[in-house]
């Protein structure tokens, strides 16, 4: 009788075994408790104390909520456990021995469930993003996003999409009836797959925003604007790159700048010299950077259609421009300058990557292809599963927001109609007018 080969990698019939049964085991453990307290009450009563016990047991289930509750949810979570198990081992995440991921945690989001996983011994982890198509076809389910922890290579966070999280009605935005803000203060920008608030901290950052036409681009600017118009403190610099996206705004600001590209480089060229006296006061006053209470505040300068200004006019007015732009991007965050600035053509030669490659935040509108959401987000992404050409063009308002040293976040900006930009501009405007800050 020949030997067992105990070089192979496949795991034996006691191990799968085991396997089994320890995916089964609160289920067994039921079957393994009725059973003995069925045979222990037969023991003391006979048939009738069989049936005084079972009798009791569907009492006590049907007359007590919390219990009927609980054993529910259990096996419905056992349940999910072993399907997404299932589904992990399917998408090639076990190792030779055939053990799969261990899910350390399992929880209802908006979007579905996510998980969170321990990926085996002999799993290299950068396997498990191209491991996503397969995973969602064993599941059954609209898509699975995985997530490496930054931490620890060996877990992940697993999002399996049943519906789209982020589709229903317009979001409000919450300081949309705020007498005033403060641009020091993170201002919610919209809400991600798990329904929670998406907050952006503008000090000492910049915010690149690019997409195609009617993707949202315009939707999260005036957010960003309303912020910033209703902070009296705030300097406002707005170029207009199609001349009526940012007009509504034109009274809450220093300078406003339409189709003029020569006029656009003059405001960058007043806003670096705005810049330069403040580091000179900084170094005068030994200090390292603008705070908050200081009497110059903050200095936003929001460019919308960025392409209108870096590949239109005359090759020299368009390098002056650039030039402008990256010295103010890299330099003006010690000083309060913080610059947004938006697109609907992401390419190279609209926004080159030594502009991009500044920005803390980008934020990837619906694209049509991946070259084109790499522009903004930068290279690479694609390849790991993050392309805003994936998002649905349907689905207005809906990016992947990117920010230093992270991993792109699927979110929805909030909704501000035109008669709300219009009332919110008009009390900015009125604010700014009772502290001497208006134009």
């Amino acid at each position: 009788m020949p030997r067992p080969d105990r070089t192979s990698s496949e795991p034996g019939p006691y191990l799968r075994a085991a396997s089994a049964a320890w995916r089964w085991r609160l289920e067994l453990g039921i079957l393994l408790t009725t059973w003995c307290a069925g045979h222990v009450a037969f023991a003391l009563g006979g048939p009738v104390g069989l049936a005084g016990a079972v009798g009791g047991a569907a009492v006590a289930f049907a007359s007590v909520p919390p219990l009927r509750l609980r054993l529910i949810g259990a096996l419905q979570h056992a349940t999910r456990l072993r399907w997404l198990d299932r589904g992990l081992i399917a998408a090639g995440l076990s190792n030779a021995n055939g053990n799969g991921p261990r899910v350390l945690a399992l929880r209802p989001v908006p979007a579905g469930l996510q998980a969170r996983i321990r990926l085996p011994l002999g799993i290299d982890p950068d396997t498990v993003v191209t491991a996503a198509p397969t995973a969602a076809a064993a599941l059954g389910v609209r898509d699975v996003r995985f997530r490496r922890e930054r931490a620890n290579a060996g877990i992940s966070e697993v999002t399996i999409v049943l519906h789209d999280g982020l589709a229903g009605p317009p979001l409000v935005w919450p300081w949309r009836d705020a007498p005033g803000t403060s641009l020091w203060r993170p201002l919610p920008l919209g809400v991600d797959e798990d329904g929670q608030w998406v907050q952006l901290a503008l000090p000492e950052r910049n915010l690149l925003v690019g997409g195609e036409p009617g993707a949202g681009k315009s939707v999260a600017l005036s957010v960003i604007l309303a912020t910033a118009a209703l902070d009296p403190t705030v300097t406002l610099t707005l170029l207009d790159g199609k001349q009526v996206e940012l007009a509504g705004w034109a009274p809450c600001a220093d300078r406003f700048v339409g189709l003029d590209l020569g006029e656009a480089t003059a405001a960058l060229e007043a806003v670096r010299v705005e810049m330069d006296r403040r580091y000179d006061m900084l170094l005068a006053t030994g200090r390292r950077k603008v705070a908050e209470g200081d009497p110059q505040g903050m200095h936003v300068v929001v460019i919308d259609e960025l392409a209108f200004y870096t590949a239109g006019g005359a090759k020299g007015e368009r390098a002056r421009f650039a030039d402008l732009l990256r010295d103010i991007v890299a330099r003006g965050r010690a000083a309060g300058v913080v610059v947004v600035a938006a697109t609907q053509k992401p390419s190279h030669d609209v926004v080159p990557t030594t502009i991009r490659d500044l920005f803390s935040y980008r934020l990837a509108m619906r694209c049509t292809t991946n070259e084109a959401s790499e522009t903004i987000l930068g290279s690479g992404w694609a390849s790991q599963g993050w392309s805003a050409a994936t998002i649905d063009p349907a689905a207005r308002g809906v990016g992947l927001l990117l920010h230093e040293g992270g991993t792109p976040l699927r979110m929805r900006v909030c909704w501000l109609d035109d008669d709300t930009l219009a009332a919110i501009a008009a009390r900015a405007a009125a604010m700014r007018r009772q502290h001497g800050t208006a134009r």
